[in-house]
């Protein structure tokens, strides 16, 4: 199920990357996107119809309401903020710096499809490890190397470090995603469902925390290398508090 995100990402990657080599503005590319999902959307819409009667909420979970806001819940809550607030940075403005770098759409327009590629076959690839590695390891690990992918463009100039960054990225966003879940399911027990939608939560302030931070940086002065620092660094702190 995780690996279906990077799949579309890369998809929508690709399709663009299309529209671009044929000369299709970003309003063309918004319209077939649309119209595409329209499609998509009434495709799978039997599958979802087929099971709306069938109810698998269990009394245990409908009884089991609310979360219990003690110290270890509050930390997975602010280490999947923080994942929300470095992630959103890249992923927002990678695409912007390779453009700076390469002008041409055949070179920079890569760096989704990459980003959405490194995002599906990480969560496959973890489903295998997850046999000899913990939930939180790998949360730890994921976090770690994004920060790694984050700081390339940072002390190297070009395009290589920056596809490198889409790859570390997105190889590592949905892998965090996959086991911050599992890991708000096992800590939360009876109450996992509410520190699951905190978690969420969480990351949903840390993605609207991202761009503001960047603009304020960039308003300021700074640049992008600066933001990505700030990215980095609530990921490496935010790894240290999970161990």
């Amino acid at each position: 199920m995780y690996a279906g995100v990077g799949t579309g990402i890369a998809l929508a990657g690709g399709l663009c990357l299309v529209l671009m080599h044929v000369g299709a503005g970003s309003a063309c590319a918004w319209v077939v996107l649309g119209l595409l999902s329209i499609v998509l959307s009434a495709a799978i819409w039997v599958v979802f119809g087929s099971r709306a009667g069938s109810s698998g909420v269990t009394a245990e979970r409908v009884s089991a309401r609310g979360m219990a806001w003690d110290r270890e819940s509050v930390r997975l809550v602010l280490c999947y903020g923080a994942f929300g607030f470095g992630y959103i940075i890249p992923a927002t403005f990678l695409p912007v710096m390779a453009k700076q770098v390469i002008r041409d759409p055949a070179v920079f327009g890569w760096s989704w499809p990459l980003f959405g590629a490194a995002a599906m076959g990480s969560t496959l690839a973890t489903a295998m490890l997850r046999s000899v590695v913990t939930n939180r390891r790998l949360w730890v690990a994921s976090h770690l190397v994004m920060a790694f992918g984050i700081a390339l463009p940072i002390v190297w100039s070009g395009i290589v470090p920056i596809m490198l960054a889409a790859l570390f990225v997105g190889g590592t966003f949905m892998v965090i995603t996959m086991v911050g879940m599992q890991e708000a399911r096992s800590v939360g027990g009876m109450r996992a469902t509410g520190l699951m939608a905190a978690l969420t939560s969480a990351f949903a302030l840390g993605q609207i925390a991202g761009p503001i931070s960047v603009s304020l940086v960039v308003g300021a002065g700074g640049n992008f290398s600066a933001a990505l620092v700030i990215a980095c660094a609530a990921l490496v702190v935010s790894a240290y508090a999970l161990t």
